[in-house]
């Protein structure tokens, strides 16, 4: 095929696959092809992750195999009844472009989605052929994310963990009212059944590498990234609350490494029940920052949602503030005999943070000129906790305190 038109199939493929926020390369174990035959390495020197404005990780090849779709999805802009420029790669033009792009430095990796042509197990099947060209026939060692299509066979969800690196399952929205409403030719429990499906390849793998003692054979490895899964905000009427009960729910259910939350982006011809504009961005960011409590700090739902207003985050301060100036009766903590689970719960300080002051404080008492040099946040630590010359004194329970912390407020602008 020429080149010309693997370039349009980029330019529409690439742009298509942008609205999948899920392709954060972080937790994989490492593989390298140097002093192989192979190319591609998963770290080493000159691999970095660069990032676009609104967050989202451009460090992979990121396209679709195709934007074709035999699914209505109403928040979709690539769903069957769109008017959009359509495209379709065969496995071998991404292999290509992949090697391509991998050569010329300009990446470190494959992230590759699709559209459902046919069916998904005919789908799923071209997704795992690419991965594994690349691994068998080109012997490649660079990352490698796909996207698993919920109902396709659990044979072709236990081949694609042999080749790719990280694999995910979209629930798409975050109840299932909305994605009974949205998008009626997805199935709650068809999406969970292949989540669970990676789950066992995954844990299946672990097991397995624990019993290698008893065994020459190496076990094969399986997705050693794990899985994730994106959740739609603010295309339906999910508040905050329902979508971080979504996420705890699918974190314990299946091991999930991270859960990605993007803001819906309005698109051209949408149904009239669709916001017409997208919503804070502040709230996707909210709702991140109340992912790293639930997963790092220590914290549940309900006390997040305790400093929050009929369901939903504030959007003015961070929901660890939040919760704290609702809890403002559990401080200030004493920085030098605090345990850690409680240094955790103080607005501003971080787990780097946290994990330095524990290390400090054994070899001698933390004074507030080293409590500046070991966070960057102090301003927003001061009034929660004491040191030998430090007390918060009426700061901690003042009326004026949340006002220290919330942005001013803005002059609204007409729209001309």
């Amino acid at each position: 095929m020429s080149e010309k038109p693997i370039l349009q199939k980029l330019a529409v493929l690439a742009d298509a696959a942008k609205y999948d926020a899920s392709c954060a390369s972080s937790g994989t174990v490492r593989r390298d092809s140097t002093g192989t035959k192979g190319i591609g390495s998963t770290g080493g020197m000159g691999i970095c992750h660069s990032y676009a404005p609104d967050g989202r990780c451009i460090s992979l090849l990121k396209i679709l195999l195709t934007n074709f779709c035999i699914y209505d999805c109403r928040f979709c802009i690539n769903r069957a009844s769109s008017n959009v420029p359509r495209a379709r790669f065969n496995p071998a033009e991404v292999v290509r472009l992949t090697l391509d792009f991998y050569k010329r430095n300009y990446i470190e990796g494959l992230f590759l989605s699709s559209g459902i042509i046919r069916s998904e197990d005919y789908t799923m099947e071209q997704l795992v052929e690419v991965a594994r060209l690349l691994r068998e026939e080109h012997r490649f060692g660079g990352y490698i994310h796909l996207k698993t299509i919920a109902g396709a066979s659990p044979e072709l969800i236990a081949k694609a963990g042999l080749y790719a690196d990280r694999l995910s399952t979209n629930v798409e929205l975050p109840t299932e009212d909305g994605l009974k409403s949205f998008a009626p030719e997805k199935k709650p429990q068809t999406i969970r059944k292949t989540m669970a499906n990676v789950r066992v390849g995954v844990e299946d793998a672990v097991d397995a590498r624990k019993d290698r003692l008893l065994r020459k054979a190496r076990p094969p490895r399986f997705a050693p990234a794990g899985q994730s899964t994106q959740m739609i905000v603010g295309a339906d009427s999910a508040r905050d609350d329902d979508i971080l009960a979504s996420a705890t729910s699918l974190y314990s259910g299946y091991r999930l490494r991270r859960v990605y939350y993007s803001a819906y982006s309005p698109i051209p011809d949408a149904s009239s029940d669709l916001p017409p504009v997208r919503p804070p961005l502040m709230r996707e960011h909210r709702l991140y920052q109340a992912d790293w409590l639930l997963r790092f700090y220590g914290f549940d739902r309900a006390e997040i949602m305790a400093g929050a207003s009929d369901g939903m985050l504030d959007l003015s301060i961070d929901p660890k503030l939040a919760w704290a100036l609702q809890r403002r009766e559990s401080f200030p903590v004493d920085i030098n005999r605090a345990p850690r689970e409680m240094l955790l719960r103080v607005p501003g300080l971080g787990t780097k943070a946290v994990d330095r002051i524990i290390a400090a404080r054994r070899l001698g008492a933390i004074r507030i000129g080293d409590l500046a040099r070991l966070t960057a946040s102090v301003k927003k630590v001061l009034p929660f906790v004491t040191t030998p010359d430090w007390r918060p004194g009426g700061l901690t329970d003042s009326a004026n305190l949340r006002a220290r912390f919330a942005p001013p407020p803005e002059q609204m602008s007409l729209a001309l």
